[in-house]
C-alpha cells in the first residue's frame, strides 16, 4: 500500500502538467487594414482565446484552419485568391499567433443585368435605387454593398406600391480566373396598387373630421411615406395617446388597399405647473390648463399662467380645426404680459386672430395682432421713473403678421440631425388705428448635426435677423424693438443687454438684429456632456452694425424632463463689459 501511495505521489505532477500549460492566444493579423482586418479577427477561431485557456495542442489545430477562415472571411469583400502565412511563437505564458495576409487582386464587377418592369421604372425613388445597383459595376464585388443595394430596391417597390413584386432572380457570378463577377437580378413588379378607404376605429370626434389628416385621397397611388405622414399628423394633433395606422395588405383586392387607423383617445384634460428657473426670467411657477378636446368637432382650449421675477404671463387660445385639407385652424387668443427686464418695464395686453394651416410643408400663419399697453425703456435696476435718460410710451398698435415656420428632427428629446427656420413679417395698415406705422420682418434659424463615434460630437449653428421700419420708433414696446444678449442671444452678456443707446448711454432698443452662434458639444455618457461656444451680434440702427463677442463652455445633462443647459460666458475684446454672465436653459433643442 506504501509502494501504490509512492507511485501515485511521483505520478500526481506529471498529470498536473497540462493543466499548468493552459495559456491564451495573443491574435496580430497583418497585410490588410480595415475593415478586412477586423472581419478577419472575427472570423477566426484562434480570437476567441484571447481570454480563454487553450492546450499547445489546440493552439497548434487553431492555427492549421485559420488560413481557409480567412480566406472565407475575404470572400464577401471580392478576395477570392488571398494567401495566408502564420507564425506560432510562445511569449511567456501565452502564444504569439501572426497571420500574414496576401489578400490578392480583388473580384471586380463587370456587369450589371437588371430586368424591372418600365412602369416602376419611371417612378423616381425607385429609378434611384436602381442607379444605385448599376453603379456596382466596375466596383470590387462587396456582397454586403450588392444585398443592401438588392433589399432596398425590393424595399422601394413595396413602399411605391407594387405589393406583389417579386424578386425573380438574384445571382452573382464570380469568375475567379480573370477576377470578374456578373451580377444577375430580375424582379417582376405587378400592378402598382391604389389606396382605397380610410376607416378610423376608436375616435371620438364626428365622423369626417380626421380626414383633414390624410394626406391623400381615395384612388391615389399607394406610398407608405404618406402612411408615416398621416401617423406623424395624427400624433402631432395631440388627440390621441394611441395612434397605428395599418394598410389592409392581406384584403387588398383589384388593386385596391383600404387603410384602417385604431385609435385611443388620450386624456382629455391635462394640468401642469411646476417651477423653473431661468437666467432671464428669474425663479418662477407656471401653471396650465389644456382641453384637448372641447367636443366632437376638435375644438382646443389651451391656459397659461406664469409667474417670475421678472415676468409675468397670462395667456388664453381657443382653436377651431377646419374640415378639408392643410389642416386649417382658426384660433383666438389673448395674453397679458408684465415683464421687467434690465433695461426696460412692460405691461401689455394683446389679442390676436389667425389662421394656421400647412402650406408646401411649411407651417403657414396670417393673422391680426391688437397690441397696447405702457412701458419703460432705459431703466437701470429700482431707479425713479424721473430719471433723465429713461424713456416711456404708451402704445396702441393694430397690425397684420404672416409667419412660416418649419422644423425636422430625427428625435424630439435629443437632436443628432436637425434643423429649424422660422421667419415672420409684421406690418401696420398706416395709422388709422395705430400711434404709428411700422413694418417688421424677422428670421430665425438653427441647425444640429451629430458625428464622431457614437455621435457623441454634436455641432450647433444658430442665427437671428431683423430689421424694422417705422414712422416713430419711440411708439413701439420692447417686444418690438430688437435687443441682443442672454441665453439665447449673445451669451457672456446680461439680457437685452446689447444695442443702442440713448444719449444718457442707455439701451433703448434698435431698429434692426443680426446674431450668430457656433456650439460644439461633447458627450462623455449618454446623459452628460460640456460645450464650447462662440456668439456675435448686435442689435443696430441704421448700418451701424458693431458685433459683441462672447465665449464660454457649459455643461450640459438629458435630464428626466428635458435638455437642461448651463453655460458660463465672458465677452471678448470688449472695453465697455467684463466679468462673467451665467446662463441657464431648460428645453428641447429645436
Amino acid at each position: 500500500m506504501r509502494r501504490m501511495f509512492r507511485r501515485l505521489s511521483l505520478l500526481l505532477p506529471l498529470w498536473l502538467v497540462p493543466l499548468l500549460a493552459q495559456a491564451n492566444v495573443q491574435l496580430v493579423v497583418d497585410g490588410v487594414n480595415d475593415p478586412l482586418r477586423n472581419a478577419v479577427m472575427a472570423a477566426v477561431d484562434l480570437s476567441q482565446y484571447a481570454a480563454r485557456d487553450v492546450s499547445d495542442a489546440q493552439v497548434r489545430r487553431l492555427v492549421e484552419r485559420a488560413p481557409e477562415q480567412v480566406r472565407t472571411a475575404l470572400e464577401p469583400y471580392g478576395y477570392y485568391d488571398a494567401t495566408v502565412t502564420s507564425d506560432l511563437l510562445p511569449r511567456g505564458n501565452d502564444w504569439l499567433v501572426t497571420l500574414h495576409v496576401k489578400p490578392g487582386e480583388p473580384v471586380k464587377v463587370t456587369a450589371v443585368e437588371l430586368q424591372l418592369d418600365e412602369t416602376a421604372s419611371r417612378i423616381g425613388s425607385i429609378r434611384r435605387a436602381r442607379r444605385v445597383i448599376e453603379r456596382l459595376q466596375g466596383q470590387v464585388l462587396n456582397h454586403g454593398v450588392y444585398d443592401a443595394a438588392r433589399d432596398d430596391l425590393s424595399a422601394e417597390l413595396t413602399a411605391q406600391g407594387f405589393l406583389d413584386a417579386r424578386l425573380l432572380t438574384h445571382r452573382v457570378e464570380v469568375r475567379r480566373a480573370d477576377r470578374s463577377a456578373v451580377i444577375k437580378l430580375a424582379w417582376q413588379a405587378g400592378p402598382r396598387y391604389r389606396y382605397g378607404k380610410v376607416r378610423f376605429e376608436g375616435s371620438q370626434f364626428n365622423e369626417g373630421f380626421l380626414d383633414r389628416y390624410v394626406p391623400f385621397k381615395s384612388g391615389d397611388y399607394f406610398e407608405q411615406n404618406e402612411l408615416l405622414a398621416l401617423q406623424q399628423a395624427l400624433n402631432g394633433a395631440d388627440y390621441f395617446s394611441v395612434v397605428n395606422v395599418l394598410p389592409d395588405v392581406d384584403e387588398a383586392h383589384a388593386g385596391v388597399v383600404d387603410v384602417t387607423v385604431q385609435l385611443v383617445p388620450a386624456k382629455r384634460t391635462i394640468y401642469t405647473g411646476g417651477p423653473f428657473i431661468g437666467t432671464d426670467t428669474g425663479f418662477g411657477m407656471r401653471g396650465g390648463m389644456e382641453r384637448r378636446w372641447v367636443n366632437r368637432r376638435g375644438h382646443k382650449w389651451k391656459n397659461e399662467l406664469v409667474v417670475a421675477q421678472r415676468l409675468k404671463t397670462l395667456s388664453t387660445l381657443y382653436s377651431i380645426p377646419l374640415t378639408g385639407p392643410n389642416q386649417r385652424s382658426y384660433n383666438f387668443g389673448a395674453n397679458f404680459r408684465d415683464a421687467d427686464t434690465t433695461t426696460s418695464q412692460s405691461r401689455t395686453l394683446e389679442l390676436v386672430g389667425n389662421e394656421t394651416r400647412q402650406w408646401h410643408g411649411w407651417v403657414r400663419t396670417l393673422g391680426v395682432h391688437a397690441l397696447s399697453g405702457t412701458f419703460t425703456v432705459g431703466k437701470r435696476g429700482n431707479e425713479p421713473d424721473n430719471t433723465p435718460g429713461i424713456d416711456h410710451g404708451r402704445s396702441t398698435l393694430v397690425f397684420g403678421e404672416a409667419s412660416l415656420s418649419r422644423k425636422k428632427a430625427d428625435n424630439a428629446t435629443f437632436v443628432r440631425h436637425g434643423w429649424a427656420v422660422n421667419l415672420a413679417a409684421r406690418s401696420t395698415a398706416g395709422t388709422l388705428l395705430s400711434n404709428a406705422s411700422f413694418s417688421q420682418f424677422t428670421a430665425d434659424a438653427k441647425w444640429i448635426r451629430a458625428f464622431g463615434e457614437r455621435s457623441r460630437n454634436r455641432l450647433i449653428l444658430r442665427g437671428s435677423a431683423g430689421i424694422t421700419r417705422t414712422s416713430d420708433f419711440s411708439a413701439l414696446p420692447p417686444q418690438l424693438r430688437f435687443f441682443a444678449g442672454g441665453d439665447r442671444s449673445v451669451r457672456g452678456y446680461g439680457f437685452q443687454s446689447i444695442g443702442p443707446r440713448n444719449g444718457a448711454g442707455r439701451v433703448v432698443g434698435g431698429r434692426n438684429l443680426l446674431v450668430a452662434s457656433t456650439e460644439m458639444e461633447h458627450y462623455f455618457t449618454r446623459r452628460w456632456g460640456m460645450a464650447a461656444f462662440v456668439d456675435a451680434g448686435n442689435a443696430f440702427t441704421g448700418t451701424d452694425y458693431r458685433p459683441r463677442i462672447g465665449a464660454g463652455l457649459g455643461v450640459r445633462w438629458l435630464s428626466p424632463v428635458g435638455m437642461i443647459r448651463v453655460d458660463v460666458g465672458t465677452p471678448i475684446h470688449d472695453a465697455n463689459a467684463h466679468g462673467i454672465e451665467l446662463h441657464l436653459v431648460i428645453g428641447p433643442d429645436l
